[in-house]
């Protein structure tokens, strides 16, 4: 399998990054971003372009995919509806056209997020965008899954680029294994979320739109890496 992710920088695409590399089963991983990240591996390479919305100068690095991770995301606060749209629509609409023209049998995962409003018609700001960006995908012609994890705990190292959510995180990851049982369907981890990741893009999955328990059942499911 060869993957193309898009926001490996992150505190979720350096999870799933990590993941891919540690799978024998992916080949290549193509990360995307205005900035390179810091890892290094022989399966990896980097392709840095200032403007995520026209790919037409990197197209011939992002061909031959098998699966597209979009894990590129800001938070709302202090951000109003059209610059939240900006960020969350329209750059994600953007991306996964372009990159369907070019590999129209691959599979596209988009990290969205518990909580999303599939009507597009609720109170909260953040979850119309987002489920107007999931409807948005999930018309498009090749196969897509939207993926709404809750509170993702971070293992192995990995960091968030916001500083206030580092100090959550590091009250929360020790109690991860009480979390998890009390909120079963709200908790997983950046492990979990991207070995969910490659297990559906490699076999498919009943449903288009994965709620934390499925994410976590099918990580469990599936071969751990070696």
């Amino acid at each position: 399998m060869n993957v193309l992710l898009f926001g490996a920088t992150g505190m979720i695409g350096q999870g799933v990054l990590r993941e891919c590399l540690r799978d024998p089963g992916v080949r290549s991983v193509v990360a995307v971003g205005r900035v390179a990240s810091a890892q290094r591996h022989e399966k990896l390479r980097h392709v840095v372009t200032p403007d995520l919305t026209n790919l037409s100068a990197v197209s011939t690095e992002i061909t031959g995919i098998t699966a597209c991770f979009f894990s590129l995301g800001v938070t709302a606060v202090g951000m109003t509806e059209q610059q939240y749209t900006a960020v969350t629509y329209d750059l994600t609409i953007a991306v996964a056209r372009a990159i369907g023209r070019l590999n129209p049998n691959m599979t596209f995962i988009y990290v969205s997020g518990q909580g999303t409003d599939s009507s597009e018609k609720g109170r909260s700001m953040w979850a119309r965008v987002k489920g107007r960006t999931e409807n948005a995908l999930l018309a498009m012609p090749f196969k897509m899954y939207m993926f709404r994890p809750g509170a993702i705990i971070p293992l192995h190292g990995i960091r968030s680029r916001t500083g206030w959510y580092n100090a959550f995180y590091a009250v929360a990851t020790p109690l991860y294994p009480l979390l998890r049982r009390i909120f079963p369907g709200s908790v997983t981890t950046t492990e979990l979320l991207g070995r969910a990741m490659i297990a559906v893009a490699r076999e498919g999955f009943d449903k288009r739109v994965l709620e934390t328990a499925d994410i976590n059942r099918v990580a469990e499911g599936a071969a751990p890496a070696t």
